[in-house]
């Protein structure tokens, strides 16, 4: 079977908002987390790092058959060992969930969970508002990039400088580099074309195939996806915001 006769793969997509985040969520916190959580000065992120946690406790224990202080999160840093990397599902290899693959996104008042099997995934939300695009365009885009925005009429920059900056953060979270590489080495297609990488940074150690899907979560709040492998993506979308303010 090629590619093309593939299936698309879904990916599940939970959306919160920051006002969910209500303080006796810090019940279903682990003691790393907690840890973090309390060492956080900004309250902001603090509420937002607590949300992350609580939905993704909530949604991977309803796939798990877990409750949600039960599932086995891990977060080890790649480059120090430190218990803040990217956070994964600690459960033994061969097992009915070693597939199981996440990412979570936070910007502004929204909190996002992308969940899918059998491939790394990568989810990015970004907040437009108050967005100062002619200061962050030059750290985000390359030269093809850059010279592409500064094309368009100045009402349609934001929407595509954040369009291509949430594909660009998600490609790098699907493949586990996050922000160690810059931005502005990877080139995406333009925001009116379908997601797709373009070209590499010249210095990574590999290529990746990586397929992607754009979505928004309202006006001010686009998002993307990206998934490693050549199988299309399809998003199925979810809300859990009353998930959040039914547990006790």
């Amino acid at each position: 079977m090629t590619a093309a006769d593939r299936p698309p793969r879904p990916v599940q997509v939970w959306w919160a908002r920051l006002a969910d985040a209500r303080p006796d969520l810090v019940g279903l916190l682990d003691p790393v987390e907690l840890g973090r959580y309390e060492a956080t000065a900004d309250p902001g992120n603090q509420r937002r790092f607590l949300a992350g946690c609580a939905v993704s406790r909530m949604v991977l224990g309803e796939l798990l058959g877990l409750p949600p202080v039960d599932v086995p999160l891990r977060r080890v840093c790649p480059r120090c060992g430190g218990p803040h990397g990217k956070v994964t599902l600690d459960v033994p290899a061969g097992s009915a969930h070693a597939d199981v693959r996440f990412s979570v996104s936070h910007s502004g008042d929204v909190i996002g969970l992308a969940v899918c099997r059998g491939a790394d995934v990568g989810l990015d939300v970004e907040d437009g508002a108050g967005t100062d695009v002619e200061k962050l365009a030059p750290r985000v885009l390359t030269d093809t990039e850059l010279a592409a925005l500064r094309a368009r009429p100045p009402a349609e920059r934001p929407a595509a400088f954040l369009r291509y900056w949430t594909r660009k953060e998600s490609v790098l979270k699907a493949i586990g580099v996050g922000l160690r590489v810059p931005l502005r080495r990877l080139e995406v297609s333009d925001p009116k074309l379908p997601p797709a990488v373009l070209s590499w940074p010249e210095k990574m150690d590999a290529c990746h195939e990586v397929r992607m899907a754009d979505t928004v979560v309202d006006t001010t709040h686009p998002a993307s996806v990206s998934v490693t492998g050549t199988t299309e993506v399809t998003l199925v979308r979810h809300d859990t915001s009353a998930m959040l303010r039914a547990w006790r």
